[in-house]
This record gives C-alpha cells, sequence and structure tokens, in this order.
C-alpha cells in the first residue's frame, strides 16, 4: 500500500500554472533582447588614428574602425567598406579620433589631376562630348609679325568633363568654353597661356562610336 502511494506521487501531473509561468518568463527576456538589438543600431565608421591633412591620402589599413550608433547620420560617415583600393584624399583637416565624414574626402585621381575651363578660339568640334579624350593645343601671341604663332600641343590626353553654354548657345561660331580635366603638372603652362592671350583649341583624340 505504501509503494502504491509513493508512485501516485512520483506521477503526480505538472502544475500548468509553472508552465504558464515559465513561458512568460522566456517572453519577457526575447522582448528585452529584441527592443534593447532595435534601439541599438550601430554603425561600423572609421575614423582618424592621428591628425589628417588636406592632401594627404589615406586607406583602409590607416584606419582606426569604431561600432557607433549613429542613427539617421550614419550615412554621413565613411565606412570601412566604402573606401576604394586606390584609397581617398582627405579634403579638409580632420582631427585625430574623429570620425571621417565623408565630405570630408576626394577622390584619389585628383593628386594628378584637376578640372580648368578653357575658352577656344575656335569653335568646338561636334566630338568634344563629356567624357571624350581631347588635345589641347595652343597658339602664342607673335607681337612682332602680329596674329599668332604655330601652334603646339599643350596638353594630349585631356578629358572632357562638361561643355558649356555661352549665351544660350553651346560653342558659338567665334569659340566656346570646355571645361577639361588635366594633368596637375600642366595647369600652370596652360594658365600662362590664358595669361598671355594664346589662341587655344580642343581637337578630338579619336573618333566616338555612333549607333548606326
Amino acid at each position: 500500500m505504501a509503494r502504491t502511494t509513493a508512485t501516485v506521487r512520483r506521477r503526480r501531473p505538472i502544475d500548468p500554472r509553472l508552465l504558464i509561468g515559465l513561458g512568460l518568463v522566456v517572453a519577457s527576456v526575447a522582448g528585452v533582447v529584441g527592443l534593447v538589438s532595435a534601439i541599438d543600431s550601430r554603425t561600423v565608421v572609421v575614423a582618424a588614428p592621428a591628425t589628417l591633412a588636406a592632401g594627404e591620402r589615406i586607406e583602409r589599413g590607416d584606419l582606426l574602425e569604431r561600432s557607433v550608433s549613429l542613427a539617421e547620420a550614419g550615412g554621413l560617415y565613411l565606412a570601412a567598406d566604402d573606401i576604394p583600393a586606390e584609397g581617398l584624399v582627405v579634403m579638409r583637416t580632420v582631427r585625430a579620433g574623429e570620425l571621417i565624414p565623408r565630405s570630408a574626402l576626394g577622390d584619389a585621381a585628383g593628386l594628378e589631376s584637376t578640372s580648368l575651363v578653357v575658352e577656344t578660339a575656335a569653335r568646338l568640334s561636334s566630338d568634344a562630348l563629356a567624357g571624350s579624350t581631347v588635345e589641347l593645343w595652343a597658339s602664342p601671341v607673335d607681337a612682332q609679325r602680329g596674329g599668332f604663332g604655330e601652334p603646339a600641343v599643350l596638353v594630349a590626353d585631356a578629358v572632357v568633363t562638361r561643355v558649356l553654354e555661352s549665351d544660350g548657345l553651346m560653342s558659338g561660331s567665334s569659340g566656346g568654353s570646355v571645361e577639361l580635366q588635366v594633368p596637375r603638372d600642366r595647369v600652370a603652362r596652360i594658365l600662362q597661356a590664358q595669361a598671355d592671350g594664346d589662341a587655344l583649341a580642343v581637337v578630338a583624340a579619336g573618333r566616338p562610336l555612333r549607333a548606326g
């Protein structure tokens, strides 16, 4: 009789209130974890390990990674994955430890080239389209004989950034204006030619393919 009573006690069903209590605890913990994860939406961005000066070139390995909560401002700062293999150029000073704003950076290609607006003496060719490679020629002023001397190439591989409008017309009959991407080591010569009043001309380096 005693053995039967003990067996009955061992098989007594679990109180459903205990199961409900355990379920509520698990649900509560899961809710708290989810809420914290939603609130703490962190972004991995990069910071300057030391003061970065304008003109300095940076690569991913040069910077510190920081996991921070920026909410909607995350897109304003540079992430490690946003740095190309060739690196980037600092356009303005970034202090040591400061998160690096996207607005403080530029393309590394800017170290080798820059944009200049050129006024041409001759009408621009229809082949001088944005993105095309052109040659920039200059004919120096001949003060003794009057007119201009023999033309020479100033830049052999300039790239047209855009053709500028003048008085509502694109490249007028007496000349035109064009913005060119030129090597930095040719900038001084171009500016000198403009200051001297040399006649400048843009010549297409190749004829672009046209739709048939």
